[in-house]
């Protein structure tokens, strides 16, 4: 966080697939009391806002959503979002009257609050197996309409999609990076109606991509070629400004 800070970025999120990569897991098994010490460890590292991947709310019920957006806020959390996927493979996305009913329990939760709290709610359709853009677009204004202050709808497939849902919209789109072949420029977004973009866990990948291209070298060639790439560490401290 120190690094993103120190290259001029204003706001910080988490990634649950990142959260999830550090501590040895697959996205996805993380409890709430993890993620919620996770993203506590980067709030209290930083002076800049920072929202978090709150994957489902840790639970199927609206109560589990709700409860999770409290415990956000408590360790200083400014935002987070909240998916209608229930993470269960024989049935990945939950019923859109159920997935309504979670986020409007989150949205009272955030409004039960003594500070602003900026609630995603995200239509997770086009990465859990159900590319059906009629039903994402429902979902977003269903949310929109229960008071969700950004929708989300991770994986849409091309500028058109992006701009249709946007079209769709009266508060700000987040937009997910992340997808090769489905990521696109800031420019592009932009143009398209996208509001606010989301790395997911692209950073991450590219520095373990790094990690695993240096450690392949060494082990497998005896060399260190990787080092005349790398930045000198003096620069990489000037990044860092705790």
């Amino acid at each position: 966080m120190h690094l993103l800070a120190g290259l001029g970025f204003e706001a910080l999120a988490t990634s649950s697939g990142a959260c999830a990569g550090v501590l040895g897991r697959r996205d996805g098994r993380v409890s709430r009391a993890e993620a919620i010490a996770h993203a506590k460890a980067i709030v209290d590292a930083t002076d800049l806002p920072v929202a978090a991947d709150l994957e489902n709310g840790f639970g199927d019920t609206p109560e589990d959503a709700a409860m999770t957006i409290r415990d956000a806020a408590a360790v200083g959390l400014v935002g987070g979002s909240i998916e209608d996927s229930s993470g269960k493979p024989e049935k990945p996305i939950y019923d859109a009257d159920h997935a309504l009913r979670r986020i409007e329990a989150a949205v009272a939760a955030t409004r039960a609050l003594p500070t602003k709290f900026l609630l995603t709610a995200r239509a997770e359709n086009f990465i859990r197996g159900n590319p059906d853009l009629a039903d994402t677009i429902r979902r977003l204004k269903a949310y929109e309409k229960a008071g969700a202050d950004v929708l989300f709808a991770p994986g849409l497939p091309d500028l058109a999609a992006i701009k249709e849902v946007c079209a769709n919209l009266e508060r700000p789109f987040n937009f997910m990076v992340g997808i090769k072949g489905r990521s696109f420029t800031v420019a592009d977004l932009a143009a398209a109606g996208v509001k606010r973009i989301s790395l997911a866990t692209s950073l991450y990948r590219a520095a373990m991509t790094g990690l695993v291209d240096a450690a392949r070298e060494v082990k497998d060639g005896g060399t260190f070629g990787y080092l005349d790439g790398s930045i000198p560490t003096p620069d990489l401290n000037a990044l860092i400004k705790a």
